[in-house]
């Protein structure tokens, strides 16, 4: 298990969206993901991880949306009638 201290304060250049903290990581984990990802360094894996489990939810809520036509007209035939002109 890796630990990683990283100081508190806000260096310039940080905004409010982001922020240090210290975290303690499996390495092996980390290495293997990294990899997977294709990034290098802590923080762009961690970032690009982050980005990866929104964009796997956003694709589960699509599929939900579609399974369950919610606010979709997909289904309406007057709709369709005029999709494939």
């Amino acid at each position: 298990m890796a630990s990683v201290c990283i100081a508190k304060s806000r260096p310039a250049g940080y905004t409010r969206r982001m922020r240090k903290t210290t975290l303690e990581f499996d390495e092996g984990l980390f290495e293997h993901t990294r990899q997977v990802l294709g990034t290098r360094g802590l923080k762009a894996t961690v970032q690009r991880a982050f980005e990866e489990v929104l964009a796997v939810d956003a694709r589960h809520r699509a599929i939900r949306q579609l399974q369950q036509m919610d606010g979709l007209d997909l289904d309406c035939p007057e709709v369709m009638a005029g999709a494939w002109r």
